[in-house]
């Protein structure tokens, strides 16, 4: 792959060469566009580039494999040979998948293009290896679907499953900072009974990581089994060996589960499993970007300002929530995709037809907007400030302590008092109740002395109940306690 030709700036953005800004400028879809700063790990998984790298490899690993066969007792390796192998995949440039290219304009069959890209460069470096060897017995489906599991196992693995980390950290974190900030909480959008910051950033990350854990637990499954899931070729070339166990051993030494009934096509089933789960951790984080809008909205974040930032093309005071804007809109087009390809990709005609193929190749666009969006997020959450005297307003403004008419009325039932629901909702609902009228109500209830002076003591901001505790304990990061 050509190298990065990014650089910092001085205020530390990133900036394109003018090479790379024509590339960008010209580009059809804004994840190679607009967005190119973002997603350019991605090229290295789901560019035509990295699927033709990661075809040569399974190539490479199956010829050595069949080398390792002692049913194949006439087609054997000199150990020497097999670092030079691996380094045709290891080392794999862009004159490579040029020549495959130039190969599959004639051939116009991307797999049988890397058949002979493989004939020409082995017989270059002088290994002894017959060319009927390479792409033995396989069908081409036997080398996208373990190029296209590994692409996203070790995508998930080393892009995916670390951005998705960082944000629960970042979100633990200022969870256990705000863990006691009361603020009204917004039930049907209406003030409701009060939380914290911290607690209501602690649902969200529990959320996340939970999602994360399905993501460690997620299968990658592959198939080796020829042209229709048979072994037909290779019972028909080497009936003496047992190339069911030959498969199975194969596909796990890839770090893939072995499917051992397909088609030509391995089923994609997994696929869909992997991408319902980005559409749960889209749906998740998208309501967690709405509530930060909303947040933002009421006060209750301000935003850091970058020096040379403009907000509005005419209102020169504005500094919009453009990262979670952002966010969401990268959300929403990554889950229209995702939805697509895991209800399209495990329905194939009969024993396959080619639309799961050209499908297949939007999987890095759908990945590519979520990655989009975890950017954005994380850009967003790194300029929020926490405005405690604005979320403090709220709580003491004197309309707010209808919010206590919960705490009044559930003491009023634990001592047997008459009506208490119903009392309170003649006091409270749909008036601005102040700190005289719910003070004044508590004085005329008939409760014990001590349990009136702990209700006269109540204000809102001290009406939170356990949720400092609940982020000491379950926020993730913590040590959760039974």
């Amino acid at each position: 792959m050509s190298k990065s030709v990014s650089k910092k700036s001085e205020s530390g953005t990133s900036e394109f060469d003018a090479a790379e800004l024509e590339i960008s400028l010209m580009a059809v879809t804004p994840i190679d566009g607009r967005y190119h700063a973002r997603t350019r790990a991605l090229a290295a998984y789901f560019s035509e580039f990295a699927l033709i790298r990661y075809r040569v490899r399974v190539e490479i690993e199956w010829l050595l494999a069949l080398a390792e066969n002692p049913a194949l007792e006439e087609f054997t390796l000199d150990p020497g040979a097999v670092p030079q192998l691996r380094a045709l995949y290891h080392d794999f440039t862009l004159a490579d998948a040029r020549r495959v290219k130039a190969l599959e304009r004639t051939t116009n069959h991307d797999v049988k293009a890397i058949e002979y890209f493989l004939t020409e460069k082995i017989a270059t470096i002088g290994i002894g290896v017959p060319s009927g060897m390479i792409h033995f017995a396989c069908t081409s489906e036997d080398i996208n679907n373990l190029a296209y599991a590994l692409i996203l196992k070790e995508f998930s693995e080393r892009e995916l499953a670390p951005a998705l980390d960082s944000i629960v950290a970042t979100l633990s974190a200022m969870a256990r900072q705000w863990r006691g900030v009361a603020m009204v909480a917004r039930t049907h959008g209406q003030a409701a009974t009060p939380t914290t910051m911290g607690k209501e950033l602690a649902v969200f990350a529990a959320r996340v990581e939970r999602q994360r854990r399905a993501l460690e637990r997620q299968e990658f499954l592959g198939k080796f089994n020829g042209a229709v899931g048979n072994f037909n070729a290779h019972q028909a070339a080497a009936p003496e060996a047992d190339w069911i166990e030959c498969s199975r051993r194969f596909v796990e030494s890839m770090g893939l589960v072995w499917n051992p009934l397909t088609t030509q096509i391995e089923s994609h089933d997994f696929i869909a499993e992997l991408l319902d789960l980005m559409v749960r951790i889209d749906t998740v984080l998208l309501g967690f970007a709405r509530d930060m809008w909303g947040y933002i909205a009421l006060g209750y974040f301000g935003q850091r300002t970058v020096k040379g930032e403009v907000g509005s093309s005419v209102m020169p005071h504005k500094v919009n929530p453009i990262d979670f804007e952002n966010c969401e809109g990268n959300l929403g087009l990554a889950t229209a995709l995702f939805q697509h390809l895991a209800a399209k990709l495990p329905v194939s005609r009969w024993q396959r037809d080619l639309s799961d193929s050209t499908a297949m190749r939007a999987l890095g666009t759908a990945f590519g907007h979520l990655m989009v969006a975890l950017d954005a997020l994380s850009r967003g959450l790194g300029r929020v400030e926490l405005n405690a005297a604005r979320i403090a307003a709220d709580l003491e403004a004197e309309g707010a302590w209808e919010v206590l008419a919960e705490a009044v009325q559930t003491v009023m039932r634990r001592h047997a008092l008459e009506d208490p629901y119903e009392r309170l909702k003649e006091l409270t609902r749909g008036r601005a109740i102040d700190r005289q009228a719910m003070r004044g109500f508590i004085a005329g209830l008939e409760l014990p002395a001590e349990v009136k002076a702990r209700l006269e003591k109540l204000e809102p901001r001290d009406y939170v109940g356990l949720a400092a505790e609940l982020v000491e304990r379950f926020a993730p990061g913590g040590k959760a306690k039974a």
